[in-house]
C-alpha cells in the first residue's frame, strides 16, 4: 500500500521580492535626485519689524555682497551689465518679481543701481529681503 502525503501549500508572504524593489527605488532616487547646493554670498540682512514675505512664489534674485559682488539667481554679474542680464531673465516665462538681498553695509549706490536696473528690465514688483530681529 502506498500512501501519498500531500504537501501543504505555505500560508506565509515571501517579501523577498518586494524588499528588493523597495530597495532598488531608494537607490534610483537617491542617485537621481539633485542635491543642489547654492552659490551664494555670505551677507548679514538688515532687520526689521514687518517681514511678510511669500517665499513661495518663485523670485529673480540679486544679492550684492560687501565687496560690491552682483549675483541674480547664483551667477555673478557686473553691475553694468546687470541690466542685461534681468533683461534676459524677466523675458522669458516665469517669475516677474525681483528679490534684492545685500548685507547690511553694502553701499547703499550699489542697491538704488540694482533696483533701477530691474525696473528697467520689466520687473513687475522688486522686494528687498530682510530677517526679523
Amino acid at each position: 500500500m502506498v500512501t501519498k502525503y500531500r504537501q501543504r501549500a505555505s500560508l506565509g508572504l515571501n517579501l523577498t521580492p518586494l524588499i528588493d524593489i523597495i530597495f532598488l527605488l531608494l537607490v534610483f532616487f537617491m542617485l537621481t535626485a539633485h542635491f543642489v547646493e547654492e552659490r551664494a554670498l555670505d551677507v548679514e540682512l538688515p532687520t526689521s519689524e514687518a517681514n511678510t514675505l511669500d517665499i513661495k512664489k518663485p523670485q529673480v534674485e540679486i544679492i550684492i555682497g560687501t565687496k560690491g559682488q552682483v549675483l541674480v539667481n547664483g551667477l555673478q554679474v557686473p553691475i553694468n551689465s546687470l541690466e542685461k542680464a534681468l533683461r534676459q531673465i524677466l523675458h522669458s516665462p516665469g517669475p516677474k518679481t525681483v528679490r534684492l538681498r545685500g548685507d547690511r553695509t553694502t553701499n547703499l549706490e550699489l542697491a538704488v543701481q540694482a533696483m533701477d536696473a530691474a525696473r528697467r528690465a520689466g520687473a513687475r514688483s522688486l522686494d528687498i529681503m530682510t530677517q526679523k530681529p
